[in-house]
Order: C-alpha cells, then sequence, then structure tokens
C-alpha cells in the first residue's frame, strides 16, 4: 500500500455515518478483509485491518477487539444494535454504516490503495 489511509478517509469517501468509536478515526488502516463469518475474521483479519460485513450484533466488536481491526464497516444499511453501539465505544472499535453494498465498498477501498489481507 503506497499511501496512508485513517479511517476518517474512509468515512469520507464512503459517506458513512459513525456509529461508534469516534476516538479511533485517526487509526491508519494496514489491509481489508470481508466476511460475515466471524470464525474466519478471527483467523485471518489482524492488526489495523478494516473489516467489511453486514454483521450488526454485539460479537462483532468482540471480533473486533480480539483481532485488533481499525474500524468496522456495516454495509447495506443494517443498523447496528444499540448494545453493539455502546460497546464499541467501551472498547473503543469504530464502527461505521453504509447504505452501499458490500461489493461497492470493498471497491472503492481498493481504489483508495486498500488491498486485501491474505491468508497465512
Amino acid at each position: 500500500m503506497g499511501n496512508i489511509v485513517t479511517v476518517r478517509d474512509i468515512v469520507d469517501k464512503l459517506g458513512c455515518e459513525v456509529a461508534a468509536g469516534s476516538r479511533k478515526l485517526d487509526s491508519r488502516i494496514s489491509f481489508g478483509y470481508s466476511s460475515d463469518l466471524l470464525s474466519d475474521v478471527m483467523a485471518v483479519a489482524g492488526p489495523g485491518d478494516i473489516w467489511v460485513t453486514v454483521q450488526t450484533h454485539q460479537n462483532i466488536v468482540a471480533v473486533g477487539s480480539l483481532t485488533g481491526i481499525s474500524a468496522i464497516v456495516v454495509t447495506g444499511g443494517a443498523d447496528p444494535a444499540p448494545e453493539t453501539v455502546s460497546k464499541a465505544d467501551e472498547e473503543g472499535v469504530p464502527i461505521l454504516t453504509t447504505e452501499k453494498p458490500s461489493f461497492e465498498v470493498i471497491g472503492i477501498l481498493y481504489l483508495m490503495g486498500i488491498r486485501g489481507r491474505k491468508r497465512e
């Protein structure tokens, strides 16, 4: 990745709402990962990643904290549950929401210079 991309850059480019974690918008993004299977994200995603998902329940915050990702993008107009938002604020995990479908979000992130994290 040649240029430095932050969570704030993604909010601006995608026109996301910041549902939680507004204190961490200057965190840098290393790679991107997309999956709706939590065990898959735990096995592959890593520190500094941006995670694209349609999941909205509280477990996404636990996975975000465990993996050290920089932010979660919830796509397709899905709204995180209130307990998810409060837990994410507590844990300092940014949750961004967008009406855009996952496929579009991933394409935009790719054009911003973010590449996918590969399985090791």
